[in-house]
């Protein structure tokens, strides 16, 4: 056995965790499985609409119901200072299957840091739970929830939002129900008219298998997460008689020539070194790696499972930055539908088109640097360097309508 090697953890993250481990204790079965009725007393919610102050950015929340029936809803976190085009961030919360929701103090809390840090709009989805849904409730709750979007976004968010970069994103449960949902849009791309997966974000994924890793085998005293309640989120998950070894929970067994196949978007998988999921985490990536699709790996020495509910842990700002990061490369990369030659056929037809081409052979050429600037800053208005962009761009143009 071992305990959580770490820097001291601050006084508010410790305060937090006493108060989960005691929501837990009282509401946990000693065969691990949740009382509803006890959890739902102490569960901690937030209301929407709503509006709340991030590093001087604000964050309205709202809600919006996709299906009743089945008590499938997202709730809507839009930063207000920025001005777009601005990614999409699907997001499907964490908590072994079988609690938690968008309004759930922790993921409220976290959705709209990320709103706020990323400048993103994020959907975070309600989908239904376990044991009442079992498996594959959550991952159609998951894949209905996306064409949703895709098809009545303009409905419901009012800011520039490009859907064509959108990026599927979950953590622990939430991350596995995004691995799957991802599948099946891929397998069924051909239903979404406008939405495009640039890119998947697992943060601690869950994933098992039968078999028994190192990292559950040594880390049993570490914050929020053991082997006993990862069985049991399993058993109350898998369609019954299921072992951990079922497709759900153990993505390496079979398919893998069918998913070499897919067109798997680049993924970020985010890897706590006090997680006991961590070897799980890393046969993924290997696994991912294997079957040829792209993987940037994120990983926090001393993060314990569920680090990013606490936006206090210097680690919630590491995962910020690399969440960060991995966007702004996938959303500069150029999209597979639009490859040359067309673009540049495109572009040529455009200059013939406002008759600036065609007997010009006099054009001035300037060359502008910036020290600061990165790849495609030019597709984030919110940076200081688009600005300088905007001045340099609008005084060339200047002198050459004066010259003319």
């Amino acid at each position: 056995m071992n305990n959580m090697k770490s820097p001291s953890l601050p006084l508010l993250t410790r305060l937090k965790l006493l108060l989960l481990h005691l929501i837990e204790y009282i509401s946990s079965r000693s065969d691990g499985t949740i009382n509803r009725r006890l959890f739902n007393l102490f569960h901690l919610k937030t209301s929407a609409p709503a509006k709340k102050c991030i590093n001087n950015v604000h964050v309205s929340t709202s809600d919006v119901v996709i299906d009743p029936s089945r008590n499938l809803w997202l709730r809507l976190f839009t930063p207000a200072r920025a001005t777009g085009p601005l990614p999409l961030i699907v997001y499907f919360h964490g908590g072994g299957f079988n609690k938690y929701g968008p309004d759930t103090v922790y993921f409220d809390d976290m959705c709209s840091h990320l709103a706020a840090r990323l400048l993103a709009v994020v959907a975070s989805v309600n989908y239904r739970i376990a044991p009442e849904h079992r498996y594959p409730s959550q991952y159609e709750d998951g894949f209905d929830a996306l064409k949703f979007i895709d098809q009545r976004h303009n409905d419901f968010i009012y800011v520039n939002t490009d859907v064509r970069k959108c990026f599927i994103g979950g953590d622990s449960a939430g991350a596995n129900i995004a691995h799957h949902v991802t599948v099946r849009a891929a397998e069924q791309a051909d239903q979404f008219s406008q939405l495009r997966i640039a890119g998947m974000l697992a943060l601690q994924p869950f994933f098992g298998g039968e078999e028994r890793t190192d990292s559950e085998l040594r880390l049993t005293k570490v914050p929020v997460l053991s082997v006993h309640a990862t069985d049991a989120y399993w058993r109350e998950f898998l369609p019954e008689g299921a072992d951990r070894n079922h497709p759900a929970a153990h993505v390496f067994a079979s398919g893998d020539e069918q998913f070499r196949n897919l067109d798997f978007p680049a993924s970020l998988v985010v890897v706590g070194g006090n997680d006991p999921l961590q070897d799980w985490d890393r046969r993924y990536v290997e696994w991912l790696k294997g079957c040829g699709k792209r993987v940037v790996v994120a990983e926090y020495p001393y993060a314990f499972h569920g680090f990013y509910a606490f936006p206090e842990l210097p680690e919630f700002k590491l995962l910020v930055d690399d969440v960060m990061d991995f966007i702004r490369e996938q959303v500069s990369s150029v999209a597979p539908e639009f490859k040359h030659p067309s673009q540049y056929d495109d572009g040529l037809d455009v200059l013939k088109f406002i008759d600036l081409y065609e007997g010009r052979s006099d054009w001035d050429r300037r060359y502008v640097e910036n020290p600061n600037a990165f790849h495609a800053s030019y597709a984030l208005p919110e940076l200081p360097e688009f600005a300088l962009l905007l001045d340099d761009v609008t005084n060339f143009d200047r002198e050459q309508v004066n010259s003319n």
